[in-house]
C-alpha cells in the first residue's frame, strides 16, 4: 500500500489514528534517549543537547495532540497502544547497530568516536526521513481539516537535517557516500516498519 493511501486509511479511524501518533512519539522519545546515550561525558556540544530537546518535545507534543482524538487512548508506550510495536521498537534499535557495524569498518573509531559518529550518521538519516514523512502526513490532515497539525514538528526538522549537514561537513571531507549506505540500511528497515504496519492497520480495519 502507497504511504499517502496507508495514512488515508489511519486518519480515518480515532483509535488507529491515535495509535500512529503514539508510534511517532514513542519513535521522537527513543530518537531523543538515543541522541543523549550518543553524548561525551564531557564533551558535550550545545547542538547536541538541543536536538535531544527538540526531539523529547516533538514526542511530547504528538502524545498531548492524542487528547485531540480522546484524552482516554494510548496513555503509555506498552504494545497494545502502538502500531506494529515489535517493529516500531526494532526500526530504530537496528539502525543503530547496522550503522554502528559500517562505521566501525569504515573509520577505525575508538568507543567515544564512534558513539559520536553514530550520532551524527544515524540522526541524519532519521531527519532524511522526518523531511518525507511528516509532509505527506500534514498533507493527509490538512485534506481532512482535523485538529491536529504536524507543521511546527516540519519546520524544526528541516532545521535539524541541515545542522546534521554542517557537522557531517567537518566530521570528514566524503561523509556523503558514508551516508549513503546509511539510507540505504535505513530505507530497508523503514520499508519494513511501514509494511508491518500496513498489515496490522488492514487487520484493524477489518475487525
Amino acid at each position: 500500500m502507497e504511504f499517502h493511501h496507508l495514512l488515508n486509511r489511519i486518519v480515518q479511524e480515532g483509535e488507529i489514528h491515535a495509535k500512529w501518533l503514539n508510534t511517532l512519539s514513542f519513535m521522537e522519545n527513543a530518537g531523543a534517549r538515543k541522541i543523549s546515550k550518543c553524548e561525551h561525558p564531557v564533551l558535550v556540544t550545545q547542538i547536541q543537547l538541543k536536538h535531544a530537546a527538540e526531539e523529547h518535545r516533538h514526542a511530547y507534543y504528538l502524545k498531548k495532540q492524542i487528547g485531540k482524538i480522546d484524552p482516554a487512548l494510548c496513555k503509555t508506550y506498552e504494545k497494545e497502544e502502538l502500531l506494529a510495536s515489535v517493529a516500531t521498537r526494532q526500526y530504530l534499535h537496528a539502525l543503530d547497530i547496522k550503522a554502528c557495524r559500517y562505521l566501525q569498518e569504515a573509520f577505525q573509531l575508538s568507543k567515544e568516536d564512534l558513539k559520536y559518529a553514530a550520532y551524527l550518521f544515524v540522526t541524519y538519516a532519521i531527519e532524511v526521513r522526518a523531511d518525507e514523512l511528516y509532509p505527506v502526513y500534514q498533507e493527509v490532515l490538512t485534506k481532512r481539516s482535523s485538529k491536529i497539525m504536524v507543521k511546527s514538528i516540519i519546520l524544526e526538522e528541516e532545521g535539524h537535517l541541515e545542522e546534521m549537514i554542517n557537522q557531517l561537513n567537518e566530521f570528514s571531507p566524503d561523509w556523503n557516500t558514508h551516508a549513503d549506505h546509511i539510507l540505504t540500511i535505513e530505507k530497508e528497515l523503514h520499508d519494513q516498519w511501514i509494511h508491518a504496519i500496513t498489515e496490522e492497520v488492514m487487520q484493524l480495519d477489518y475487525v
